[in-house]
Parts: structure tokens; sequence; C-alpha cells
């Protein structure tokens, strides 16, 4: 076994190259924030979703096309506002009145990236329109269903401040992503950096380094990533606490928790745990990838109750009590 993780580590290690690559090229665009880059990157190779949380002006979107045009991407915006409908994300059909027949126009989900600018903005009619792609990677226009193309990824931003005009996302729609990363604002080094450059014109883009197909290689390589049986048990343990806490030895816990972790979040703890070893080099999962991305796979996945509300505990509070008590192997 240990020849084995030895030889993944190798292949891990060699297969990984291209990442430091890809990485240095978005730096040139984005200062700072490298955060959100590695978060973005854990969910690409493991073929999952993102939901973007922070004010205007932290370079969301720029990261995001940053890294659609760093791996020859296609990229589509869509602003969500509370008029968009179904039509405009997935396309619809129109008649041709010279030859009377129906023809598909497909709408801009059609792309490798999508980013659901405010996605809270639309109602939830739209917001469900994204559903079906971003599970069953597919779309149905009429009764004809087209796949999308790989690599595929949606990420959605919204903003924490304003609460107006908005919609709650649907919790089935909520659970398909597979992360809610938290983007804070940059340390005063990297704001003056910022400042410098983009006081002035900066047409700089960035060059592709990485073809999509690649992204696909690295993540049949990233799912041979060794998972200790013990490391599953860990997972197990974080994932059950939030649903019995009781059993757990948590006691104070359960008057605060409404809803725990759905079993996406087992799933999804695994998948981000290999991706964030891969992005370190290593063949095999420890516990310490798990709490790396256990925060951002488990804060939207937790529901507390009115009484974690009065008391001012949210579910990040809860889940770091669960990180904190629960054993690690």
């Amino acid at each position: 076994m240990d020849a084995d993780i030895r030889e993944l580590t190798q292949i891990v290690e060699r297969e990984s190259e291209f990442v430091d690559r890809l990485q240095a090229e978005i730096g040139t665009i984005i200062v700072g924030q490298k955060l959100i880059v590695e978060k973005l990157l854990i969910a690409l190779f493991s073929g999952g979703h993102v939901l973007l949380e922070g004010v205007p002006g932290l370079a969301k979107t720029l990261a995001i096309k940053s890294l659609a045009m760093a791996i020859q991407a296609k990229f589509r915006r869509i602003q969500f506002t509370p008029d968009l409908l179904p039509a405009d994300l997935v396309g619809t059909l129109f008649f041709n009145q010279k030859d009377g027949n129906f023809y598909t126009k497909r709408g801009p989900i059609f792309a490798n990236f999508i980013l659901a600018d405010e996605i809270n903005r639309a109602p939830a009619k739209v917001q469900s329109a994204l559903l079906e792609a971003m599970q069953e990677k597919q779309v149905t226009i009429g009764e004809e269903t087209f796949p999308l193309d790989e690599p595929f990824m949606v990420l959605a931003t919204q903003n924490p401040i304003e609460q107006e005009g908005t919609y709650p996302l649907p919790e089935a729609q909520v659970d398909r992503f597979m992360m809610k990363v938290k983007i804070d604002y940059p340390n005063r080094k990297e704001e003056v950096l910022i400042m410098r450059e983009y006081s002035r014109d900066n047409e700089h883009k960035p060059l592709p380094v990485v073809a999509p197909q690649e992204i696909l290689g690295v993540r049949k390589t990233i799912e041979k990533i060794y998972v200790d049986p013990k490391i599953e048990e860990y997972v197990l343990d974080i994932v059950f606490a939030t649903r019995s806490p009781v059993q757990y030895k948590m006691p104070d816990l359960a008057p605060l928790i409404q809803y725990g972790a759905s079993p996406r979040a087992s799933i999804y703890l695994v998948k981000t745990a290999r991706a964030h070893a891969f992005l370190r080099k290593r063949g095999y999962v420890i516990p310490e990838d798990i709490r790396a991305v256990g925060m951002d796979v488990l804060r939207h996945r937790v529901m507390v109750t009115y009484e974690a509300e009065a008391e001012e505990v949210d579910s990040e509070k809860v889940i770091g009590d669960i990180f904190s008590r629960v054993e690690v192997p």
C-alpha cells in the first residue's frame, strides 16, 4: 500500500506541474485574493459549482473570467434581474414562418464557465432553470435534451449587504453548490498593489496555459488519490454530528441546529479534500485537507434554528464547534 501511495504521489507531482503556471498566470491579473483562486481550482478539479458571497469590488467576476481565459474555456456572464426568464438562460424554441418549422435557439448556459451574477435577484422559476444543468450537466428545451460541454461550472455571486429586491435561494439549489466561499477585503499591503495596478489603464489579459482536456484528465487522477478508512470515518463523524449532535456528546448544539448536512456534504468533503491534496502535490488525503475545505462545503448545508439566530449564532460558529470537538484521526 505504501508503495502504491508513493507511486501515486509521484504521478500527482508530475501532473500538478501546470497548476503553478496556471496560478502564476492568473496572479498577473488578480492581486491578492489567492484564496479565492485556490477555492475556484478546487471546485473546478472536483467537478462542482461555487456560490461566492462578498461585497462588490472584490474581483469576483475578474477572477472567474481570468480562470476561464487561462484554460481556454468559453465564458458567459448572466446578470440576474427580477424580470429574467428561464428561456433567457437555457434558450427556447422559435417558429420559422418561412418553412413552418421550429428551431432551437441555445441560451448563454451553453458554455464552460457560467457566471450567475447576483443570482438572488431573480425569482425562483429562473433559479430553478439552473438545477438540471448543475446536476445532470444537460439542458432540456422543448422535447430535446442537449448535453453541456465539459468542464462545466456554475459560479454564482450574491451580495450579502443588499436584501431589498432579492429572493432567497431554494434549499434544493443551494445544496447543489459544492462550496459556498465567502470573500473578505484584501489586506493593506495587497490593496496598495491593487491601487497602483488599476489606477492606470491595464489591458493585460491572461494567456491560455492549460487546455480544457487537461482539466478532465486531472479529474481522473484526483479520483485515484488515496483516502484512508480513518479519514472516511472522520468525515462521517463531522457530517453526522451536524444531524445528531447529542449522539456525539454535543447536547449544547442540539437546540441550535434545525437541519444537518445532507449526504452531498460527505461526498463533497472527500472530493474537495482530494483536490486540496492534489494542489499540495500529495497522493493521499490527510485530516488537514478535510479541515481546509470543511467550512466551505458545510456552511450552506447546516441550517440553524431561530433560537440560534436570537443568540447571534450562525452556521459557521456551529460548524467550527463541531470541528474543534470531533476527534481527529
